[in-house]
């Protein structure tokens, strides 16, 4: 039987060459995107897709989620079509993601509006819940893999030191970590706060996939009035070079990423 995130890149990329519109898929679950000719002459879209965020939850039944980056497809004579899926996450036109939890959730981002729909389980269809959704501009939550402090370096370090303290008065952060990217991001979201994954020992350039997670999630996050950063650059301004490239990520509410950029450059980065 094949894994569940295995099985769910396939279902989606069949949807996607099926859709008339998609001329090139890259998927984190594929060393190298597939692409196609276009099946009419108007413009075609790439779309990178990580196909099942968050895929180590299944056995526990934890949340899972699915990231999408649209971005201008292919000409039809390309010599190296795949390429489409290359270059800075500004020129993605559009990005979401989907939440599967106690209610399944579709996320979209386009021309800086970010809206959220609802799936009605009566009638299969998803409904719109939030328009032009707005993140808060701080929070009292953030995530994070605590069990790499030992290999952070001293920015990822001062920031949860920071982040641990009291702001104001006792109110202090709380942590809230899910194992799953895409739900850690809609929390933010919602309820304000900062999402963290940065560089380590063990992981000089970071963890998270720049095409796949980082950029189409900084869309959703600018687009809600929030923001994404490698710790020294806005991360939409990062240009993919290789489809499997890794970067640092700091997402969430503009306060609290503007706290991990501080902490970035007074370490020296």
């Amino acid at each position: 039987m094949k894994r569940l995130d295995v099985r769910a890149n396939d279902l989606l990329v069949a949807a996607l060459c099926q859709s008339g519109v998609v001329s090139v898929v890259a998927s984190e679950e594929l060393a190298a995107p597939v692409a196609w000719p276009p099946h009419t002459d108007a413009e075609s879209l790439a779309v990178c897709i990580d196909p099942l965020d968050g895929s180590l939850n299944t056995d526990v039944a934890g949340v899972l989620g699915t990231i999408f980056g649209i971005r201008p497809g292919h000409a039809p004579h390309d010599v190296d079509p795949a390429r489409a899926v290359l270059g800075a996450g500004t020129r993605q036109i559009a990005a979401g993601y989907v939440l599967y939890g106690p209610a399944t959730l579709f996320v979209y981002a386009a021309q800086d509006r970010a809206h959220v729909f609802d799936l009605d389980p009566d009638s299969g269809q998803f409904r719109l819940t939030r328009a032009d959704a707005r993140a808060p501009a701080a929070g009292r939550t953030y995530a994070v893999n605590d069990a790499n402090w030992p290999r952070w370096g001293p920015a990822a370090r001062a920031l949860v030191e920071r982040l641990r303290q009291a702001r104001d008065g006792d109110a202090r952060y709380a942590l809230r970590y899910s194992g799953a990217m895409v739900a850690d991001f809609h929390r933010t979201l919602v309820e304000g706060g900062i999402y963290l994954y940065p560089e380590d020992a063990g992981r000089p350039d970071g963890r998270i996939r720049l095409l796949y997670e980082a950029a189409p999630l900084a869309l959703v996050a600018e687009a809600a009035g929030g923001r994404a950063s490698t710790g020294r650059a806005r991360i939409l301004e990062v240009v993919a070079t290789h489809y499997d490239q890794r970067t640092p990520c700091y997402i969430g509410s503009a306060e609290e990423v503007a706290w991990a950029e501080c902490c970035v450059q007074e370490a020296g980065g």
